[in-house]
């Protein structure tokens, strides 16, 4: 029976290896330092969390002021993150490929655990939801660096971009 409920959950975690980034635990003083330095999250912000994992990120942003909404597709994930946060009126997780997701209109802010094989994928979507949004969209990668647009400012692992509405421009 063990053996099974490990297969599973080596499983959970193992399928969205390929649909996305592992999972990798945030750490609370880094998030702290991007959300004070890069950019200034609080109640007039909508933060995007890409694979929320435990909902850290979105307990943090949460706690800032913001609304939180959390994309992750491992289900075992999902419990944790809604029990965790479960007394949290800001904060949203959705059992959700983010990949096929269309954002909040009042999306201001996205978090990103970026890995190197998504980097443009991540920024074609960041410029394709601020096109239908029609606004700027901030962008925190952690990890990964995008290729464009070029980066506004970087703290340790994060950095951050702004993605603005083309309306029919090619890049």
């Amino acid at each position: 029976m063990i053996f099974w409920l490990l297969a599973g959950v080596v499983l959970l975690f193992g399928f969205v290896v390929f649909r996305g980034a592992p999972y990798v635990p945030s750490h609370r003083t880094d998030v702290a330092k991007a959300f004070d330095d890069l950019y200034k999250v609080g109640k007039r912000d909508v933060v995007i969390d890409v694979g929320s994992g435990d909902g850290i990120i979105l307990r943090m942003a949460s706690a800032r002021g913001a609304r939180a909404v959390g994309y992750e597709l491992n289900p075992a994930l999902v419990l944790l993150s809604r029990f965790f946060s479960r007394r949290d009126k800001n904060v949203t997780v959705h059992l959700s490929d983010f990949w096929l997701a269309k954002l909040p209109q009042d999306t201001t802010l996205v978090y990103a655990f970026a890995v190197e094989r998504d980097v443009k994928k991540l920024a074609a979507k960041m410029q394709e939801e601020a096109d239908r949004l029609e606004h700027d969209l901030h962008v925190i990668s952690y990890g990964s660096e995008l290729k464009n647009p070029k980066e506004v400012r970087t703290v340790g692992a994060h950095h951050l971009y702004v993605f603005k509405p083309l309306h029919g421009v090619k890049p």
